[in-house]
């Protein structure tokens, strides 16, 4: 069948515009987990000096965009603004993903404006504090005492 016109010309845009969204659209394996994310900001305490700034965002994303971490080699530290909703709501939903993620934390704390886990026995411990800071940023920090 021969084309023309119109019809010419969608047939073969179609191809391009197929490329253009498959190359452009998130897949849902491109998407960071904060599960891996908590993991692997855990697993070096006490000294997280390894950690970049970028290793925290996942953490954040589900909540905010504008997430800023720091790494030190005693502690690590994001703090954000949430992007929608109030920010107790964020920090319950944070506090849920590090209870989920971390099954082996004890939750010592849960008020509306801070949320406390640690692993590991008294002397040798990681905490893991979320809390607001301020009147709509939420902290996370993490540190260690072995």
């Amino acid at each position: 069948m021969h084309l023309t016109g119109r019809r010419a010309a969608l047939s073969s845009l179609l191809p391009l515009c197929f490329a253009v969204l498959a190359t452009t659209c998130a897949r849902a394996d491109d998407t960071p987990n904060p599960c891996d994310t908590l993991k692997r900001i855990v697993s070096p305490a006490p000294n997280f000096s390894s950690l970049s700034a970028f290793d925290g965002r996942a953490i954040a994303l589900p909540y905010g965009d504008d997430a800023k971490c720091a790494a030190s080699q005693t502690n690590y530290r994001c703090t954000w603004t949430p992007r929608s909703g109030s920010s107790a709501d964020a920090l319950q939903g944070v506090a849920a993903d590090i209870a989920s993620c971390l099954p082996d934390a004890t939750h010592d704390q849960n008020s509306p404006a801070r949320q406390h886990f640690y692993l590991g026995a008294r002397g040798a411990r990681t905490e893991i504090t979320a809390a607001q800071a301020g009147s709509n940023t939420l902290k996370l920090e993490i540190y260690g005492s072995r």
